[in-house]
């Protein structure tokens, strides 16, 4: 068995120690000083309500609220370019030199918006790459310009400092921390956009991600194409005389999710012109319903749309075949299932920027004749 030297074990902690002082100094928090100076102006947000951002002189500030506390900021940064000395009457917050360069990434759909805004370059390090479709990550991690960081849950920090991250872009979760990341002193970006309660509102996060890349017009040119996209297929809907009920989700484990009314999917389908069953239910999120809740409220809908992650389509026999019960709901029996297997598909890749794709989806399902020739992106009807 190969011995590694004494000095070689105090060499890397040396190097480690080092490198956590300069990020502590150069990339932490700012300090207390109060702001002389009024913002210049703050860029309009239309959709989003999870962040805001004010312009001044010498730097950007960027609030993040606390989804789960909106009288609380959950994050606040402070952007500097990184081409110009630091500020030295900066407001408290974390310190971010702009552009971002060596990021690390918790998530697919992250690395979906840094694809789009062309800066996937920049990713060095991913969390959990087996659910990445991004080509070029994937082509990074083949040719081992990006590294494989392990679980989002518990990241490989010694490869984060080996590989020189310099920023994470991540999804904050409530009341979980970052464990050891937190200790490297690197700025932590929380991209909350799946708080966000309405569709547009979530994909207006793209703007959000652009700020730390100065990619502030590529974002703003998406997501206005997005937002026209969007409305033009609801206002398709708007003027159909009958609107069909749906139920989603199917059982996992004990527990049915469920959508609640307030909820981003509860939105898509009343754009799309469709009664959605659990409309009255209180929330933004999902609930936990029992099936029988579920069964007893929702047995007449019209439609049922579900999502799997498999490596074959599911039938109505494989279904029956997973859960007996499932044959009593009305669209069982009258056929009027329709499912998208994600596994195939880059549904949860694509939507959250482009919920217009899903929209457009949602109304040939529900009102076929308004979109006659349309090939679905996701959705299948299942088959016998």
């Amino acid at each position: 068995m190969k011995k590694i030297r004494p000095s070689m074990i105090h060499m890397k902690q040396h190097v480690i120690y080092i490198l956590l002082l300069f990020s502590i100094f150069t990339s932490c928090s700012s300090g207390s000083k109060k702001r002389g100076v009024a913002a210049s102006y703050s860029d309009t947000i239309r959709y989003a309500a999870g962040f805001t951002v004010k312009h001044y002189p010498s730097y950007r500030e960027v609030e993040v609220r606390d989804p789960w506390d909106s009288s609380k900021i959950l994050q606040r940064y402070i952007l500097v370019d990184r081409t110009k000395d630091i500020p030295s009457d900066l407001p408290q917050g974390v310190v971010v030199r702009v552009p971002v360069k060596r990021l690390a990434v918790y998530s697919s759909v992250h690395c979906s918006m840094l694809e789009q805004l062309q800066v996937a370059n920049e990713v060095v390090g991913v969390c959990e790459p087996r659910y990445i479709d991004s080509p070029i990550i994937q082509k990074g991690i083949q040719a081992g310009t990006v590294a494989d960081l392990g679980e989002a849950t518990s990241p490989n920090v010694e490869k984060m400092i080996d590989i020189n991250v310099e920023a994470i872009l991540v999804s904050p979760f409530e009341n979980a921390g970052y464990g050891p990341a937190e200790k490297l002193g690197l700025p932590i970006i929380e991209c909350a956009d799946y708080m966000e309660a309405t569709p547009l509102g979530r994909a207006e996060w793209i703007r959000f991600v652009a700020l730390f890349f100065e990619k502030e017009e590529a974002a703003q040119r998406i997501f206005n194409d997005t937002e026209k996209a969007y409305l033009d297929i609801k206002q398709l809907a708007a003027g159909v005389t009958s609107r069909p009920t749906v139920l989603s989700e199917k059982k996992f484990g004990a527990s049915w999710f469920v959508p609640c009314g307030d909820s981003y999917m509860a939105t898509l389908y009343a754009d799309a012109g469709a009664d959605y069953m659990f409309a009255d239910l209180p929330g933004s999120g999902s609930k936990p319903l029992s099936f029988e809740t579920v069964l007893d409220k929702a047995m007449h809908a019209d439609y049922w749309l579900i999502k799997f992650n498999l490596a074959d389509d599911m039938n109505y026999q494989a279904l029956q075949t997973e859960y007996k019960p499932y044959a009593s709901f009305d669209a069982f029996k009258n056929k009027k299932i329709y499912y998208t297997n994600t596994g195939k598909v880059p549904y949860y890749e694509e939507v959250p920027m482009h919920p217009d794709y899903l929209l457009k989806d949602l109304v040939w399902i529900f009102h076929p004749e308004l979109l006659p020739g349309y090939k679905p992106r996701y959705f299948s009807r299942m088959m016998d």
